[in-house]
């Protein structure tokens, strides 16, 4: 498989040096000193793009390869309110787009248990959560993209919250979300549920990079004969 890599940096080099071990091949390695590179010559030369760019270049580089044919897999956060019209061209275009916050196979399965245990806490009024997110101080945008998910999914299963905000607050119907930002923190997210007399706490640990990195060369060589808009969900069956 013939991968375009657009967003060169940490993430880019752990994906291609897994790619490298499968038998892939980069043709694209694309960043902010070669962008000039990307073209649609070029860019059709590639069965798939891979994207872990900045939120500010995300949105060009997704439309660049749906109206060039050519599937892509994003991993970028910070750009979602232009979801919509991502999902509309890619329709348009009939072609094939792949989003996620988070890559980690060990994410998704923290996503359904948080789900499980919000829906069993809608009956138990005495515990109120909280969310926290640790990254690398290279992360730019806060919360993170999985923090967001993770909220929004704990939202649609209890009433007594019908929003969240990136700080401390004391509304009663107003979800917590702290970021941190620690030199080396691959991603660390926790949900605790405290009541006056104990505390029940979901914790997610990346180690590495690697996790990612492996699920978005998944995502990459799944998504090569498929039409549509797709995520982790479609992957995974789960």
């Amino acid at each position: 498989m013939k991968i375009a890599m657009l967003g060169y940096g940490k993430m880019g080099r752990k994906i291609e040096e897994l790619a490298q071990k499968t038998g892939h091949e980069f043709i694209l390695k694309i960043d902010q000193h070669n962008r000039h590179t990307l073209n649609p010559v070029n860019l059709r030369k590639a069965d798939v793009a891979i994207e872990f760019s900045q939120p500010t270049a995300a949105v060009q580089n997704i439309k660049l390869c749906l109206t060039n044919g050519v599937p892509i897999v994003s991993g970028t956060t910070g750009w979602l309110e232009h979801y919509p019209e991502i999902s509309d061209l890619c329709k348009k275009e009939k072609g094939a787009f792949f989003y996620a916050s988070n890559y980690s196979i060990g994410v998704h399965l923290f996503r359904n248990i948080n789900k499980q245990l919000a829906a069993l806490m809608e009956t138990q009024p005495d515990y109120q959560p909280q969310l926290t997110e640790v990254h690398h101080t290279q992360k730019l945008d806060a919360p993170s993209g999985t923090a967001i998910t993770l909220a929004e999914d704990l939202l649609s299963e209890i009433s007594s919250k019908n929003k969240w905000r990136n700080e401390t607050t004391e509304d009663p119907k107003t979800l917590s979300i702290l970021s941190e930002r620690i030199d080396q923190v691959p991603g660390t997210h926790r949900i605790d549920w405290q009541s006056a007399v104990d505390t029940i706490r979901l914790e997610h640990i990346a180690h590495s990079r690697e996790g990612f990195a492996k699920g978005a060369l998944a995502a990459a060589t799944w998504i090569v004969d498929k039409k549509g808009v797709f995520g982790m969900k479609d992957m995974l069956g789960f």
